[in-house]
């Protein structure tokens, strides 16, 4: 059986979904393909917007800081279509740093309203770190959003906006004509539209000769006290972990980097390491109790930059690749895109994002 439909979005995670509600919200009819809703890297994020306190350079950082000046809007429109609350939390990120010459080392981190503070002004900031640290930078503006509750205001946007959502639908191939793809097959069939848009993140190098290979993340988070104040109500950044507070009292640890292809589920190394490193960072957390872990997949690129834009077929959109920063990045991606599809406009933020910078 063949479908149709006018912009079919293959991939339902953060990018997928937020392009489609974009799109949708122009007028535009949209199909989304999920193969598996539950394993989007969307779902296994901790949600941090800091495009200053993981020190992105442009053109990421550009990129970045448009994204996350666009997070207050883009949350309240998502809330008042579902009346559903993102989590969005501009709480702030704390950077701890513990080398022994840290102002020396690291003033090139400060950018825009980052803040310089040495020992005791970090700990009177945030009681309770490491005796290790020695000071830190205080990045004011950025912040974060549930991510959890962000995939269910999104999906639910979406079906809102007479989205069609297909879950559990795998895309087989694609086929061409010439410089335009023809149709795609999946699972349930034959589909056809007027714009593709490939936002299949980790998994995009199976349908398309993308450079683009999963990177692991294992995860786990604790329950701290519920009572204010919090203990913890700013994100806590590290060099090798970070902590993510929620207003619930529960605090999300991440998160392990490993290139070891699709291979699923925690491991006693990875939970040990990340214990370990959070500990050090802040050692209250050690007495509060383990309430879950996980783990999810990564769409690293060979730079580190997400592919978006145009691709040598005419009618089919690149928007995967984006790495760490999937939540970060979903909305100025879903914006951009869509200028592209409807506008055929092109933002001058997206020019050093395209595919071709891999072509040698």
């Amino acid at each position: 059986m063949t479908f149709c439909t006018d912009i079919l979005i293959i991939g339902g995670g953060a990018i997928g979904l937020a392009t489609a509600v974009d799109l949708a919200l122009r007028g535009a009819t949209v199909t989304v393909l999920s193969r598996n809703f539950s394993q989007a890297a969307l779902h296994a994020a901790a949600g941090m917007l800091a495009p200053q306190a993981e020190q992105l350079v442009s053109p990421l950082l550009d990129l970045g800081l448009r994204s996350r000046d666009l997070y207050p809007h883009w949350t309240a429109q998502l809330t008042a279509l579902t009346g559903l609350d993102c989590g969005y939390w501009p709480c702030g990120i704390l950077a701890p740093v513990e080398t022994a010459n840290p102002v020396t080392d690291y003033t090139a981190q400060r950018i825009g309203e980052s803040q310089w503070l040495d020992q005791a002004e970090i700990q009177a900031h945030q009681p309770g770190l490491g005796a290790q640290v020695r000071g830190g930078w205080w990045y004011p503006l950025d912040g974060q959003v549930d991510n959890q509750s962000l995939a269910i205001v999104l999906k639910t946007a979406a079906e809102r906006l007479g989205i069609h959502l297909l879950e559990g639908e795998s895309v087989h191939s694609f086929h061409y004509q010439g410089d335009r793809i023809s149709q795609l097959t999946t699972t349930a069939g034959t589909w056809q539209a007027q714009t593709y848009i490939l936002a299949t993140g980790a998994w995009s190098a199976e349908l398309l000769p993308v450079p683009i290979v999963p990177c692991k993340g294992q995860m786990l988070a604790v329950q701290g006290p519920t009572e204010a104040p919090l203990p913890l109500n700013q994100v806590i950044f590290g060099q090798q972990t970070y902590l993510v507070p929620r207003r619930s009292g529960k605090v999300v640890i991440g998160a392990t980097s490993e290139y070891v292809g699709l291979r699923a589920g925690n491991t006693p190394a990875g939970m040990q390491a990340l214990l370990a490193r959070a500990i050090s960072l802040y050692p209250p957390l050690q007495d509060w109790p383990i309430v879950d872990f996980w783990w999810g997949f990564r769409p690293a690129t060979p730079d580190g930059l997400p592919i978006l834009g145009t691709s040598n077929y005419k009618n089919l959109i690149l928007a995967t690749g984006h790495y760490r920063n999937g939540i970060l990045l979903a909305p100025v991606t879903a914006q951009l895109i869509a200028d592209l599809v409807v506008q055929q406009r092109v933002d001058p933020l997206l020019i050093p994002f395209h595919w071709q910078r891999f072509a040698t």
